[in-house]
């Protein structure tokens, strides 16, 4: 895949205004997978004003589009992704690095957040009505869409977390502008090119192919976007809110987890059941590289079973086969850049110099199907000793590192799993069925699940508490974070209020 017209406005397909353009690499090998238009403030200005055009003007805007209308475009467009799966799961696997299965895994995905957003709207009702305590006066709250939408969303599931803003975004009846990480592009350039074969309106659907700043900085302080949500990290989700802070717009932040994955020594009684804990932990750490923001990437376990547990983790971790995501029988790809690779690097170095015991990991592979000098790969890596003053405990690493700490009492495992600044996700496995829910109940992160990890249904509310954001995705509330409520107050038997004499 290789074209420099990415940017995408009313309808226009074209190069960055100032004819700058940005190589895309394969993770893989660091070799040129595409070009693409470097956009800028100006391009991002004319696609704003598309936007809010489409919204407010014309004939027909997208707004006014009958509801039955919008669903049946979205579940149009869950059939053309269908129709290019294996297209579009070959572009996510290359430019993210992720294997092939998982990124048909990622378009089957974005296919069903496409149809239950459209289920949802459809099976609405009109509005909610309020008794006002009279029969001559009725009084309704409906929702309406919020206007014009910045959507920015991050590099390690571009399709996926495009999914997840676009189809409520759409389905509320609003407009937008789409900022893809200039990291990984490809996908969300695809999938507009899907929303225009699928009927949608000029300038409804906008995109701007281009670096945080000047692209994401603009979006966040336009005066005529109403709303920008902004899926990332932390540091980064703070400049957003605060450039957004001036013009009181919504915004939606999404800013990633440093997740615990709490495992209780009844979880590993039978031989079955310490296999599937070890499984799973694997799986909850090193898919995709770690490159998740609900990677389980602490685990807690109990003492009376952390010698064993730590030492099959470790021999299974150091058995999975790195390579190129599109290769049969990879399991587990590069990181996504020689930045992420650097920073994987160094934070394995502080732990190793804070007193971690490296179990196994902790380098660049000897052998992973290319030269360790060329693509951006790590051994998957296993620090046993930790504790909560480690800096690789404390941030987020969004590498391919699990972190080992352990607990003696229930509530020594639950203060460690709370003992995070963020608050996304979690996990406790236990077959003390009154200990996993109260466990559950105690923890302060946005998902937790009991005895599985990564599962997530686009029906049920996803965000965070603490440092991970605002806001919610998916589920009825991700609807709500693209509208406005308005109550409409209707006097049927208007008389004289007679409150001043005169």
């Amino acid at each position: 895949m290789s074209s420099v017209e990415t940017i995408h406005v009313d309808g226009v397909w074209r190069g960055a205004a100032s004819g700058a353009q940005r190589e895309v690499l394969d993770p893989a090998d660091a070799t040129i997978l595409a070009v693409v238009s470097e956009g800028g403030a100006d391009d991002t200005d004319a696609a704003v004003a598309a936007a809010r055009r489409a919204f407010d003007g014309g004939a027909g805007p997208w707004p006014l589009t009958p509801v039955a209308e919008r669903a049946a475009l979205l579940r149009h467009v869950a059939e053309l992704l269908q129709r290019d799966r294996e297209s579009i799961a070959l572009t996510e696997s290359r430019d993210t690095g992720k294997t092939l299965e998982e990124g048909r895994i990622d378009v089957d995905c974005v296919s069903d957040a496409f149809r239950y957003f459209a289920d949802l709207v459809t099976n609405e009702g009109g509005g909610r009505v309020v008794d006002a305590g009279s029969a001559s006066i009725h009084s309704v709250v409906v929702h309406e869409p919020v206007g014009v939408c910045a959507l920015i969303t991050p590099w390690n599931y571009p399709l996926l977390q495009a999914s997840w803003k676009i189809a409520p975004a759409l389905a509320a009846g609003n407009t937008f502008v789409i900022k893809p990480s200039e990291v990984t592009p490809l996908s969300t350039v695809h999938l507009v090119r899907l929303l225009a074969e699928a009927g949608l309106p000029d300038g409804v659907a906008n995109l701007v192919t281009g670096a945080g700043d000047p692209v994401g900085a603009r979006l966040a302080e336009h005066p005529d976007v109403d709303l920008v949500s902004f899926t990332g990290g932390l540091a980064s989700g703070t400049k957003v809110a605060a450039a957004a802070a001036p013009t009181v717009k919504k915004v939606a932040l999404e800013l990633g987890g440093k997740n615990p994955n709490v495992v209780f020594a009844d979880a590993c009684v039978s031989e079955e059941d310490f296999d599937t804990a070890v499984d799973q932990a694997l799986n909850a750490a090193f898919i995709h590289s770690g490159q998740v923001c609900s990677a389980g990437s602490r685990l807690i376990i109990e003492e009376s079973v952390r010698d064993r547990f730590v030492s099959e983790l470790a021999r299974r971790a150091e058995r999975i086969k790195l390579g190129r995501g599109t290769e049969k029988g990879v399991e587990c790809g590069p990181l996504v850049s020689a930045q992420q690779l650097a920073k994987t690097e160094a934070y394995v170095a502080s732990a190793l110099a804070e007193g971690a015991a490296l179990r196994c990991g902790g380098k660049r592979p000897e052998s992973a199907g290319h030269r360790p000098e060329t693509g951006y790969f790590y051994a998957p890596t296993v620090l046993d000793l930790c504790h909560g003053e480690m800096k690789v405990v404390r941030e987020e690493t969004f590498g391919p590192i699990l972190t080992v700490e352990t607990f003696h009492t229930e509530d020594e495992a639950v203060a460690l799993a709370n003992d995070t600044e963020y608050g996304l996700a979690g996990a406790v496995w236990t077959k003390d069925a009154g200990r996993a829910r109260r466990v559950a109940g105690r923890m302060r992160h946005g998902t937790v699940w009991i005895n599985d990890y990564h599962p997530y249904l686009p029906q049920a509310e996803w965000g965070g508490f603490g440092k991970s954001g605002v806001g919610r995705e998916l589920g009825p509330t991700g609807l709500a974070e693209y509208r406005e409520a308005k109550h409409i107050y209707q006097n049927l038997d208007p008389k004289p209020v007679r409150w001043f004499a005169g």
